[in-house]
């Protein structure tokens, strides 16, 4: 068995070790020799073909024809890990701080209200806000937090949210919804919740919350779209 190193590589050749009758490589991939002539086709199915060859030709004992690697154990894999994750998330921090250059994007337009950081206007916006809609359904009913009727006979009523639309969009909206009542509590959305939830039990506060959540969208669909301020909604601080 031989795979190139990299993310899956390693784990699988310490899975494969394990069993007695496989005998497994992990292979340097930029040590294989291709021809420089001209640019080649590129496929799995090609890749696994050459994969195959190099295996049989390092078998035979061929000069050159690729580095075969050692595999760190998964302890030395943990510690190149905190290095590597900390890389991505510095580069998509840098990703994030590029979107909001220009002022009058809607990622800038979002990150200038309070309690709105960076990742969050990213999120709404390339989740849900880039998109067009017609009506604030659309815009619930995208984001799965649009109520689900429930009739049959007499019944009439809704049972919560369907949670058939994005799912990264409606976590980061009832994520949202939480700091919005701490940085935002006078907006006329704060008011709302608190004056509906009143002495309940933490049940219907989780049920008002996603409820909260789909105002708060719609009112920022609103201001990203055509400028309309939410009520009583102030300014981050710079």
């Amino acid at each position: 068995m031989i795979q190139e190193a990299g993310l899956d590589g390693f784990w699988i050749d310490r899975v494969l070790n394990k069993e007695d009758w496989i005998e497994s490589h992990v292979v340097d991939a930029a040590s294989i020799a291709v021809s420089r002539e001209h640019r080649r086709a590129k496929t799995d199915r090609i890749d696994g073909e050459m994969l195959v060859r190099t295996l049989l030709a390092f078998k035979r004992g061929e000069a050159r024809v690729c580095s075969m690697v050692r595999p760190p154990s998964r302890e030395e894999e943990d510690r190149r890990r905190l290095g590597r994750e900390r890389k991505v998330l510095v580069g998509e921090r840098d990703e994030l701080a590029q979107m909001s250059v220009n002022e009058h994007s809607p990622v800038a337009q979002l990150q200038g209200r309070k309690g709105i950081g960076a990742e969050f206007a990213a999120v709404l916006t390339q989740e849900g806000l880039f998109r067009h809609f017609n009506n604030r359904r659309q815009v619930a009913a995208y984001a799965g937090l649009a109520p689900s009727p429930r009739k049959s006979g007499s019944i009439d009523r809704e049972q919560g949210v369907s949670k058939s639309g994005n799912p990264r969009l409606r976590t980061t909206m009832i994520q949202l919804a939480w700091l919005w009542l701490r940085y935002q509590p006078d907006t006329a959305l704060a008011r709302w919740f608190h004056e509906h939830i009143g002495a309940r039990s933490n049940r219907s506060r989780k049920t008002a919350i996603v409820a909260l959540a789909r105002k708060l969208l719609v009112a920022l669909w609103k201001y990203v779209t055509s400028g309309a301020v939410i009520d009583g909604a102030i300014l981050a601080q710079r």
